[in-house]
């Protein structure tokens, strides 16, 4: 049985823009294979922002566990001009939630939320470097596709049909 919760939680809530720095350069170390620095941190979020994983038209999903400590979380967007296509955003499973499937967890409380949102196709994207995803994607469902937004380094974008 899993050691953990998943629930709502709204994405400007106490706490969320330090979990997305804590992903942005977790990001950054592994993707530029180095530290990034703060104006990094700063321009990334300022160019992909999360506040819009939020109702109407997204969903921000947070695991806590026992001692509501912070495990990971993920969002959902429903894409502007693409009828019924939500897109998965900062899944990020923290250091102290790794290895328990709690990824798998996300991925699938994620889809459901995509669902209720109305949306009957999922995409999301990574890059080479993070092979946990990948795997974790390809696992469950998803097959690669050709890209559909620009938001960074991705180099692999993935598609599952909801059903």
């Amino acid at each position: 049985m899993p050691n953990w919760t998943i629930s709502a939680e709204p994405v400007t809530g106490d706490g969320v823009d330090e979990v997305m720095r804590q992903y942005v350069e977790e990001m950054g170390r592994r993707v530029l294979g180095r530290p990034v620095s703060e104006a990094e941190v700063r321009a990334v979020l300022a160019r992909d922002p999360h506040a819009d994983l939020a109702p109407p038209a997204g969903e921000f999903l947070v695991a806590r566990g026992e001692a509501r400590d912070f495990r990971g979380c993920v969002g959902v967007r429903l894409l502007a001009g693409a009828h019924a296509t939500a897109e998965l955003k900062r899944m990020y499973v923290h250091p102290a939630g790794r290895g328990a499937g709690l990824g798998r967890g996300l991925l699938f409380a994620v889809e459901d939320a995509a669902r209720r949102l109305g949306a009957t196709t999922m995409v999301c994207e990574t890059n080479t470097q993070l092979v946990e995803a990948r795997t974790l994607y390809l696992r469950n469902g998803y097959v690669e596709t050709a890209p559909y937004v620009g938001h960074g380094r991705a180099d692999h974008w993935f598609a599952k049909a909801l059903r």
